[in-house]
């Protein structure tokens, strides 16, 4: 089991939410199981792969074993700069994170915090339903 628990990810997700004008996301524990699953199957070398599930998704890895839930989500909306909303595109990075936590259709997340095998660091996983970052849509 996770030992965050869903406010811990929730409020980072929720106060950038708000600050585009979204209603907030809700906590969905089949979506917090299926990453911690996901985290589980990669924990050995904790790749940074994405599984190629129904839903939305951001992954993070951070070496050690300190890194908190915050920490993840602030790395992710650390993008926000990358992303131009007039143009609807990212500039010099990818912010695919950014957006995918700012979506307007997404509703629901649920996350997990693996510890990688042999002390090689942790593995993030947020799962986000719908999903969404399509091509040519802008997320708010």
């Amino acid at each position: 089991m996770d030992p965050y628990s869903p406010t811990k990810w929730l409020t980072p997700h929720n106060n950038a939410r708000k600050a585009v004008g979204l209603r907030p996301l809700t906590w969905d524990t089949n979506l917090a199981n299926f990453a911690k699953a996901y985290g589980t199957q990669r924990s050995r070398d904790c790749a940074m792969i994405h599984s190629n599930g129904p839903y939305g998704e951001n992954l993070y890895w951070g070496s050690g074993n300190s890194w908190t839930p915050d920490q993840a989500v602030a790395s992710w909306l650390s993008e926000k700069r990358f992303y131009n909303r007039y143009s609807n595109t990212c500039r010099a990075r990818d912010c695919g994170h950014y957006t995918q936590i700012v979506w307007k259709s997404t509703m629901r997340v649920g996350c997990a915090r693996v510890v990688c095998g042999r002390g090689a660091g942790v593995l993030f996983v947020c799962e986000y339903y719908p999903p969404g970052n399509f091509n040519g849509e802008r997320p708010y």
